[in-house]
């Protein structure tokens, strides 16, 4: 397995983060949702190195197979192990892609560590601008849907995985997007976080407002988001993205749930490819072209 050391906790052990780099060429980062590990990118590290790019995905700290803190479960800690990483494997021009939550240390990284390093970023069903509801963002959900959250993880921890992972796939009576098998491999994975992290990490990405991180976001940038996303509905977030960044492309999966890195992986691949401009000369014109609002 392969680590980067980030920085020690408070009782002075190294805290590691567990990653992996796939092939060679221009870096792109992938940044995990939670409660995932990188993992969860496992189509995406099985195509697209396949054109020319470097594919690094990382594990944030309480998760999967990288230390478990006790500390560090908010975003300016997160955005300074994404810094960590990027200066360890010296990237340089690099694309990130955050998912879900992964799209707020994409967002933080970019103001607080002044984009060093990068070239472009991608969103794809990020949690950004910001999710909770207060009174000058009343479009956000209440604090009482992140409480019974909170409320199910403490009460069976598993139990909530399970049904969590029904909605982030969009599975219903009626609808089934993914296979049972498929259901149980993303338990598994998120199974391995630390209850501790589990739950810090939903405070983190509930409550921290994006809006003033986005607007100094100036290079090329990506939005993509799932219109039947019953976990980050997208009116909250995708769609109000080019708000904060007007140069945002903003690209709508019709009908696609929040776990689209799997339900529609070939499509996602596809415009990440398109996006980042390596994508073959013969290829299709993407979905990337029919759907992109500007």
């Amino acid at each position: 397995m392969s680590y980067i050391k980030v920085g020690q906790d408070a009782n002075g052990q190294d805290i590691r983060l567990h990653y992996t780099d796939q092939g060679q060429g221009k870096p792109v980062v992938l940044i995990h949702g939670w409660p995932a590990s990188y993992e969860m990118w496992e189509y995406q590290l099985a195509e697209l190195p396949k054109h020319g790019l470097r594919v690094i995905a990382y594990t944030r700290r309480g998760f999967g197979q990288s230390t478990k803190t006790w500390e560090g479960h908010e975003y300016d800690t997160l955005a300074d192990d994404l810094k960590a990483v990027l200066e360890e494997l010296n990237l340089q021009d690099v694309t990130l892609v955050g998912f879900s939550m992964g799209g707020g240390e994409v967002a933080r990284y970019m103001s607080r560590h002044g984009g060093a390093r990068v070239s472009r970023v991608a969103f794809v069903s990020a949690v950004t601008p910001f999710l909770l509801q207060t009174d000058d963002n009343p479009d956000g959900a209440p604090k009482e849907n992140f409480d019974k959250m909170i409320e199910g993880i403490r009460k069976d921890r598993f139990d909530f995985l399970s049904t969590f992972g029904k909605q982030f796939f969009g599975v219903g009576v009626i609808s089934h997007p993914v296979s049972q098998p498929t259901l149980d491999w993303m338990q598994s994975i998120c199974q391995l976080a630390s209850p501790r992290a589990t739950e810090q990490d939903v405070y983190a990405f509930a409550a921290t407002d994006f809006r003033q991180d986005l607007q100094s976001l100036k290079v090329p940038a990506l939005v993509i988001h799932g219109t039947s996303d019953d976990t980050v509905p997208h009116k909250v977030s995708g769609k109000r993205m080019t708000q904060y960044v007007p140069h945002a492309q903003y690209v709508e999966y019709d009908g696609a749930p929040h776990g689209l890195f799997v339900t529609e992986k070939d499509r996602l691949n596809q415009d990440l490819l398109n996006f980042i401009g390596v994508a073959p000369a013969n290829a299709t014109a993407g979905s990337a072209a029919a759907s992109r609002a500007f």
